[in-house]
């Protein structure tokens, strides 16, 4: 059973994007800035669209804190559309406004477009692109700034950075040495989950993810890698020349993870699959792995498991190649994952489609979008995997109030 619950609602061109959260504890300080700085992140990255020009995010607190504290009560907000003078009678409610726009009934390929509005009996289509949008998102982030604020608190951080945009691939190994002396070995990955070098000393890992997170944070496409990002730059450019769209890839880091979260003993319950799950449900996302993922499958097993050792600080590895998570449970490390975004269906130069209503041939409608939204995705990322390692953190520790949560987690680590 889910400790911590959360829905979204709201249009792309909507009055407002609106959100609850139910879980959170009380007594923990919280203030609409937490939320808009990772609103605002989510809103940059080069090959962003026009609508980035017209919205500026800011969250309304209308529930669940007093004097700058949750209750333990839902929280609820509101992000309000700057967009919505513009749709204000092509979105009405009111049914005397029926037929203010022109239907949308061309769908785009690889959007949710035509098996929406066969699923739900529509003859135009924006009845369905409304809310199968990324602008949803904007909800997402604002609901995970909580749940990081949240896990912040017991020392679990988050981090994100894009390491392909396309053909282009960021090189990550050359900035191990910046967080320790240590030699990293060789590796045909260019992920740091890949292999990692003996003795590691404890804050090895949140040196490591800090600079790559810092570095990412300084970069229009959040890549760490300046010389790949400038690639990346270039390739996103071509893109817009030439009328079509990009994907890419990103990994989301998460230190602090005390071992525990998550079960083996049910299909659901385990962590690996409730993160793959979280993050495969943002839009575009096609493909998700944990610590090596893939490159597990190509390798003998004596070089991938992540061998057991025992000292004074108690049971450690000395790799991380799982990702953080065993039989579904995390382990202590730190949790890693990569997520596949695919290239924006929407194009300048549309696709073939055909007219719902009279089947002719006809080219896909557009809709003003990104180029490339990979950055963007990394943020949403990040949202999901906190609101489930918030979830995960409330079902093993419990706990009413932070006092009574930090308690308990003492506890556990104490009696480990």
């Amino acid at each position: 059973m889910h400790k911590l619950r959360f829905t979204t609602a709201g249009e792309s061109h909507g009055r407002t994007l609106c959100g609850t959260i139910e879980g959170i504890p009380s007594n923990m300080k919280l203030a609409a800035d937490d939320i808009n700085h990772d609103l605002a992140r989510r809103q940059k990255g080069y090959g962003r669209g026009g609508r980035m020009k017209i919205e500026s995010d800011s969250v309304q607190i209308l529930s669940g804190l007093r004097w700058g504290a949750t209750l333990g009560s839902p929280i609820s907000l509101l992000i309000e559309n700057k967009d919505w003078p513009n749709w204000e009678r092509g979105m009405s409610i009111d049914a005397l406004d029926t037929g203010a726009i022109d239907p949308v009934v061309r769908p785009r390929p690889g959007h949710a477009d035509l098996a929406g509005a066969l699923k739900y009996d529509q003859d135009d289509v924006r009845n369905i692109l409304e809310r199968s949008s990324a602008r949803e998102t904007a909800m997402r982030v604002a609901l995970g700034a909580i749940a990081k604020k949240f896990l912040a608190e017991i020392g679990i951080k988050i981090y994100s950075y894009v390491i392909e945009i396309g053909p282009e691939k960021a090189y990550l190994e050359p900035f191990v040495t910046e967080a320790s002396s240590d030699n990293f070995s060789d590796s045909s990955s260019d992920s740091f989950s890949d292999n990692l070098s003996d003795n590691l000393s404890d804050n090895f890992f949140e040196k490591f993810y800090e600079n790559l997170f810092d570095r990412a944070e300084a970069s229009e496409l959040r890549c760490p890698d300046n010389d790949a990002s400038e690639r990346m730059k270039y390739e996103i450019d071509l893109a817009i020349k030439k009328g079509y769209s990009l994907g890419g890839v990103f990994e989301i880091a998460a230190t602090g993870v005390p071992p525990g979260l998550g079960s083996h003993v049910q299909w659901d319950r385990r962590l690996n699959a409730r993160l793959g799950k979280a993050i495969m449900s943002i839009q575009a996302i096609k493909g998700v792995e944990i610590g090596l993922g893939f490159e597990m499958a190509r390798r003998p097993g004596s070089e991938v498991m992540d061998e057991i050792f025992h000292g004074p600080g108690g049971y450690y590895r000395e790799t991380n190649n799982s990702g953080g998570i065993e039989g579904g449970i995390s382990i202590g490390m730190p949790v890693v994952l990569r997520a596949a975004m695919k290239p924006i269906p929407t194009l300048r130069r549309p696709l073939k489609s055909v007219n719902i209503r009279t089947h002719e041939p006809m080219e896909a409608a557009y809709e003003r979008s990104d180029v490339c939204a990979v950055p963007a995705a990394a943020v949403v990322g990040e949202a999901m995997t906190a609101l489930t390692l918030a979830d995960e953190v409330l079902i093993k520790f419990g706990g009413d109030s932070m006092a009574e949560l930090k308690r308990n987690l003492e506890g556990y680590l104490n009696s480990l």
